[in-house]
């Protein structure tokens, strides 16, 4: 089983406006890797910290739309001194706080994947030689893991 963990811009991109064609991309390739965890493709992997950025968003409909997401997750990750200790590290390359402890819980929860569509998380985490798991874009990802 594969585990995926996505950040919250992923689960927001099919609301997202269909202006960019890498919008609209990224938009279906969430739907796709939803689906795939709906048949059991995919383990999603929900955290305090997606918990935490959703009850912020000021639009009901993302909240509502992110909370039925993560609904589906199989397992929730809590914040401990390790995650945390780990995630100082992420900052430590540029990677913004909230940020480093996203990428901080999906390592230490063992996922195998994790998804964002922030090009700029995406850079820094791909600089971190000793992180411990893999960073894709929606569409990257779904390459990836269809057979």
């Amino acid at each position: 089983m594969v585990r995926v963990y996505l950040d919250l811009c992923v689960i927001q991109r099919p609301l997202d406006s269909p202006d960019q064609v890498r919008i609209v991309l990224e938009g279906d390739a969430v739907l796709g890797i939803l689906a795939l965890c709906e048949i059991g493709q995919i383990e999603l992997m929900n955290s305090e910290a997606l918990v935490y950025e959703t009850e912020r968003n000021p639009s009901a409909v993302r909240r509502v739309h992110a909370e039925s997401v993560l609904a589906q997750a199989k397992t929730t990750l809590y914040i401990d001194q390790q995650v945390i200790k780990r995630a100082a590290g992420f900052t430590e390359h540029g990677v913004k706080p909230l940020d480093a402890l996203h990428l901080a819980l999906a390592e230490t929860g063992h996922a195998d994947y994790f998804c964002t569509c922030d090009d700029r998380l995406s850079r820094k985490a791909q600089r971190i030689e000793d992180l411990g798991v893999k960073v894709f874009s929606p569409v990257e990802l779904v390459q990836e893991i269809e057979p």
